[in-house]
């Protein structure tokens, strides 16, 4: 029973070390790092248009755009400077959201 107890301890600091915080742009998955070539404007109808022709919502944190899994809540932060912690799946590019928020 110890060596359970500890091996899902361990197993939970491991996951933990995963989650970190990353900072970027929501966007989608469609036009990624450049809107402009789309025509619409804001930056943030253009956003939320991509996605209602199916585009994912994304995080694009100036070297990279990383989809999300949380496709609710980044609409509210389309085109705006967001906080997103969760957990990269480095073979996907999806972040596992756990939390967005405004950044400052």
């Amino acid at each position: 029973m110890k060596t359970v107890t500890t091996l899902l301890l361990a197993a939970g600091l491991l996951a933990a070390a995963d989650t970190r915080t990353f900072v970027g742009v929501i966007t989608d998955t469609m036009c990624g790092t450049d809107h402009k070539h789309m025509g619409v404007s804001p930056d943030e109808k253009c956003v939320r248009d991509c996605v209602k022709q199916g585009a994912k919502y994304a995080l694009y944190d100036g070297k990279e755009v990383y989809r999300l899994s949380d496709q609710q809540t980044p609409e509210k932060f389309a085109a705006k400077k967001v906080k997103v912690t969760g957990i990269l799946y480095e073979k996907t590019r999806i972040i596992k959201v756990e939390k967005i928020e405004a950044a400052r």
